[in-house]
């Protein structure tokens, strides 16, 4: 076997040395620096100890293989809250909310530091379902269904008295409101009572305004055929100038002599 096939043993150890001294610098150098993406904040996490300040959105750096980051979305979410309720007439009641909410940036650190999982599940839902709750409770099944609005912003105030500010909850917005069959039912036919109702007064009040409105045109017309009546009595030779205003140039003929009036009629000359 000829010399220079023969490896040396010390120049292979020094290339596996090398290697490996490589290896472990390029995972130092790649878990040295992290990346948050938009919308996101980072938590950091040194041997389970947890930094006081969070990461902001892009490229930072930090203690290799020791430090991790955790993301955690400040972004505006939208999540859907299912709950039971019963209204001031014991009608219960399932009110399908979708709540819109975020994290403030205040708040990241604390969340994740006091709070496990989701923060939704764990301090919105439960308070604004119960905040609805309270409302429903002081309404009947029928005003719930028709004051929606107004069920909405006192079960939004409520759930941010309750929630604080720990997190933000930007609105509500009631999707549905079920009922049993019977009770809708029941509140169908009150509305289609009172839509009648509302219809026949309506007529009524029409009708009414009809007959006070041809009692006074009636009053108008025999209160000018009074004034016309006096007028005539006082003064005869108005027909005379009424005739006059209204002749259509046709010779008259005059009818009646002496001291009563003349009646002016026309004469036909065509004839």
């Amino acid at each position: 076997m000829s010399p220079e096939n023969i490896r040396d043993p010390k120049n292979s150890l020094k290339s596996i040395t090398i290697a490996i001294v490589a290896f472990v610098a390029f995972i130092f150098i790649f878990s040295s620096y992290y990346v948050v993406q938009p919308g996101n904040r980072g938590i950091l996490v040194t041997l389970g100890k947890v930094s006081p300040a969070f990461a902001p959105e892009g490229l930072g750096f930090k203690m290799p293989l020791i430090t991790t980051v955790v993301p955690v979305s400040v972004r505006q979410q939208t999540r859907t809250v299912r709950t039971e309720c019963y209204s001031s007439d014991l009608q219960q009641i399932t009110v399908e909310l979708r709540v819109l909410y975020r994290v403030p940036e205040a708040s990241v650190v604390k969340i994740f530091q006091d709070f496990a999982g989701d923060p939704f599940d764990s301090l919105i839902a439960p308070r604004v379902a119960e905040a609805l709750k309270e409302v429903t409770a002081q309404q009947s099944a029928e005003q719930v269904v028709k004051k929606r609005e107004e069920i909405k912003v006192k079960a939004l105030s409520g759930g941010r008295t309750k929630i604080g500010d720990i997190l933000v909850v930007e609105d509500l917005v009631i999707q549905d409101v079920s009922l049993s069959k019977e009770l809708e039912a029941a509140i169908e036919s009150k509305m289609v009572q009172e839509q009648e109702a509302a219809k026949a007064k309506f007529t009524q009040q029409k009708t009414e305004i009809e007959a006070n409105t041809a009692i006074i045109k009636a009053k108008g017309e025999a209160e000018a055929i009074r004034v016309r009546g006096r007028a005539l009595q006082d003064s005869p030779g108005l027909v005379q100038l009424q005739i006059v205003e209204k002749w259509n140039g046709i010779s008259p003929l005059v009818v009646g002599q002496g001291s009563g009036a003349n009646i002016l009629l026309p004469i036909d000359t065509k004839k």
